[in-house]
């Protein structure tokens, strides 16, 4: 099959046209990029002159490509669909407008796939924190050129498929959400405290916290101990182990940071700032990278309702506003220390943990099923991409 470079068949930030200042714009945020649907909510209404200056300009029914870390690992790549022509948004987004050779959907599919972010990760520039691909990536990037007709046969074919894994993620939001009320119900707002459990600061019913190690790509080996990145934390709180890298590391290295049973681990920069996981028996044995917080904590304080707590609205509000005080968005250990805490009787917080294992055992098995689906949708793009 006839490949050629995705600049020759896509323009890649295209120059933006001439807008009054007085049209009506759909403005687009990172946020506003599901990861998951691969497409763009319809976007606020804003006169443009509102936001003519410091954002990128797109159309509707372009792409668009996360450029920086950690977003771009976690797939948010996906189709502007918004209510006006034009949209404008996060200067993060690098823009793909498919030309008459290439159907847009066929285009989207390709840079989905998980061996072209594998490759856009290897290809980033800058710091740690605000790594970014560059657009040269994109520009050389090769993609398999069937004629139109076949282009859009696979989309169809990848759509059907992907709309199954859409169905999916929701159940998966349902579970979510199931956990939550549970915990409403037993618990109330921790905010609000309706039950009027004493209320402590996080800081008091914790033993410990710490910051994870840096560790770097070129440190990374076949063998060794997991490295826990955000990529690998979902935002239902699940780890994906299979794809962690792995590292060789000292006695010392592993004794200090290797997680145990119990332990909480807590993003605190960037966009996924508030994720976070509890670590479990069965769990392989992994360390945390550098942009987690590990948190132990006393016995006052059962895991299963701590890792609740946090994940609680009210709380996450707290966080999300925390996190925006700086230009990089991060939410450190005396912020998770100063968050108020009622205290529950820990009867009530172990059967509120009976009842959230028996949960996670279901969950557990629908995604054993969701696991195979991913792995014949992955086999599927690989044949559509390669002939």
């Amino acid at each position: 099959m006839t490949t050629v470079p995705l600049g020759e068949v896509s323009e890649i930030n295209p120059r933006p046209p001439t807008i009054a200042g007085h049209e009506t714009v759909s403005f687009v945020g990172m946020a506003q990029l599901d990861a998951s649907t691969a497409q763009t909510d319809a976007g606020e209404a804003t006169p443009f002159a509102e936001v003519s200056k410091g954002y990128t300009v797109f159309a509707d029914g372009d792409l668009l490509v996360a450029k920086i870390t950690p977003c771009f690992e976690n797939n948010k790549i996906g189709q502007a669909q918004l209510e006006h022509k034009i949209g404008v948004g996060s200067t993060e987004f690098h823009v793909l407008r498919p030309g008459d050779r290439i159907n847009d959907r066929y285009l989207l599919h390709f840079l989905r796939q998980s061996s072209v972010r594998r490759h856009g990760e290897m290809r980033m520039t800058g710091s740690a924190g605000q790594r970014r691909v560059p657009v040269a990536f994109l520009q050389e990037l090769q993609i398999p050129l069937p004629p139109l007709g076949e282009q859009r046969r696979i989309a169809a074919t990848l759509d059907r498929a992907d709309a199954l894994r859409t169905k999916r993620a929701q159940i998966e939001r349902s579970w979510t959400e199931l956990a939550s009320a549970i915990f409403d119900r037993l618990f109330g707002d921790p905010i609000a405290n309706p039950r009027g459990w004493p209320t402590h600061s996080f800081g008091e019913l914790v033993a410990s916290m710490q910051y994870g190690p840096r560790f770097y790509n070129e440190s990374y080996s076949p063998e060794g101990v997991r490295i826990v990145r955000i990529t690998d934390l979902d935002t239902a709180g699940h780890l994906n182990f299979g794809p962690m890298p792995k590292m060789t590391v000292t006695d010392g290295e592993r004794q200090k940071f290797a997680l145990t049973a119990g332990d909480i681990i807590f993003a605190r920069t960037g966009a996924t700032v508030g994720k976070l996981a509890l670590i479990k028996h069965e769990d392989p044995l992994c360390i945390a990278g550098a942009y987690f917080i590990r948190i132990k904590l006393r016995d006052s304080l059962e895991p299963r309702f701590a890792a609740a707590f946090l994940r609680t609205r009210s709380i996450q509000s707290i966080i999300k506003a925390g996190s925006h005080q700086s230009a990089q968005q991060n939410f450190s250990g005396p912020g998770l220390r100063a968050l108020p805490c009622p205290l529950p009787p820990i009867e009530l917080q172990r059967e509120f943990c009976s009842i959230m294992a028996k949960l996670e055992e279901e969950r557990t098995r629908r995604a054993e099923a969701a696991a195979a689906f991913d792995e014949l949708f992955a086999s599927l793009e690989s044949r559509a991409f390669s002939g």
